[in-house]
This record gives structure tokens, C-alpha cells and sequence, in this order.
């Protein structure tokens, strides 16, 4: 057997591997919001609560691809459903590239200004490439197009500007506290660049095939 089938479109549809993914993505959002608790318990105390939905990136992130996979073990049959399912697919993708590869940036950003990592900061590296690797490799099994990719691609840089307008940015290394402008624009650049490699890759994998009719 090649080591390719192992990301072959065959494999990565049956449906043991989708469930195993599913149950993986779901634990990893749930631990993922009880990481931000803290965070998000500070928001609630100090901001309007409509912001705390802003807080946990990486957690919400998961928790689109978490729907997705769902979706593709039980694709809804409404209009509604439907269209309910391309955006969140659309999101997933992008935040997922997006924070997989931010949380991975800041971990090794501190540690070059001497933060000292911890079996914890390898366990986030690890898992946030994941993200990535999911997201790109699931793909080929979503939906959405590029419309909906500018909808998720809004809601990405209104995330950005929340964060960095009330501060209430993912808490970073002590060490990295006076570099809060350059995290902001490696933000921002990164949502930029997360969109257009979602894009490029929605167009290798369908051929420029419409999908959504």
C-alpha cells in the first residue's frame, strides 16, 4: 500500500476515519474554550459580552471544522442547512490555516526573545499544524465557493479588528508585550495570506469546477 493513500480522497471519506476525526476535533475545541476560560472570563468582566465571542480564535476555528466533518457524515437536506454548512466550511478552512499557523508563529516568536517552552507550547505546535493540514486536506470535500470565501474572509478581518481595536487578542508570552504592532500586522497579513491559499487551493482541487448551483 502507498504511503499517498493515506491522504487519497478513498481514505479520507470512510466514514471510521471522518468519526475519529470528528470525536479528535471535538475534544480539541472543548479543551481549546476551557484554555481561554480565563481569557474569556476577564472579557466578560471588563468589555461588553458581545466581545467575548471575539476571544477564542483557535477554539472556534476547531469548532468549524468540528461542524464541518459533521456535515459530511450528516450532509443537511434543507436550503437552510446547505447554506448554513458552505460558510461554516469556508470559515474552518480559513481560520484554521490561519490560527494554526499564528499560534505556532508566537509560540517560537517568544521562545527566540527567551521564553522558555514547555511540554505544553509542543503539544499547541503540534496540534495547531494539524489545523492546517486538515483544512487543506478536506478541501476537496467542501462546498462553498469563492463568494462564500469573501463572506468568511470579512469575518476574519472583523475578528482581527475586534482583537486588536479592544485588545482582547489571544494572550501572548510575557516576552512578546512590546511587540503587540508587529503581532498586529503579522495578523492581519496572515488572514490576507489564509484566504489566498484557501482560494488557490479550492481551485487545484475542483478544476475550476462549480460546485454550488
Amino acid at each position: 500500500m502507498s504511503i499517498s493513500y493515506f491522504w487519497s480522497k478513498t481514505f479520507l471519506s470512510k466514514n471510521n476515519f471522518l468519526w475519529l476525526l470528528f470525536i479528535c476535533n471535538l475534544l480539541g475545541t472543548v479543551y481549546g474554550y476551557i484554555w481561554y476560560g480565563g481569557q474569556m472570563e476577564y472579557t466578560l468582566e471588563h468589555y461588553s459580552s458581545w466581545i467575548v465571542v471575539f476571544v477564542p480564535d483557535s477554539p472556534t476555528a476547531s469548532l468549524f471544522f468540528t461542524v464541518a466533518v459533521g456535515c459530511l457524515l450528516f450532509p443537511p437536506r434543507t436550503t437552510w442547512g446547505k447554506n448554513a454548512r458552505y460558510i461554516i466550511e469556508a470559515l474552518a478552512v480559513v481560520t484554521s490555516v490561519k490560527y494554526g499557523i499564528w499560534a505556532s508563529s508566537i509560540i517560537f516568536a517568544g521562545q527566540y526573545q527567551g521564553d522558555i517552552l514547555q511540554w505544553q507550547d509542543w503539544m499547541l505546535v503540534v496540534s495547531h499544524s494539524a489545523m492546517v493540514v486538515e483544512s487543506l486536506l478536506y478541501v476537496r470535500f467542501f462546498k462553498f465557493n469563492s463568494r462564500i470565501l469573501l463572506g468568511a474572509a470579512a469575518w476574519t478581518l472583523l475578528n482581527d479588528f475586534i482583537d486588536y481595536t479592544y485588545g482582547v487578542y489571544p494572550w501572548l508570552p510575557n516576552v512578546l508585550g512590546d511587540n503587540i504592532t508587529e503581532v498586529q500586522n503579522f495578523t492581519i497579513v496572515l488572514t490576507i495570506f489564509s484566504v489566498v491559499v484557501t482560494w488557490i487551493t479550492l481551485k487545484y482541487t475542483r478544476v475550476h469546477k462549480h460546485v454550488i448551483k
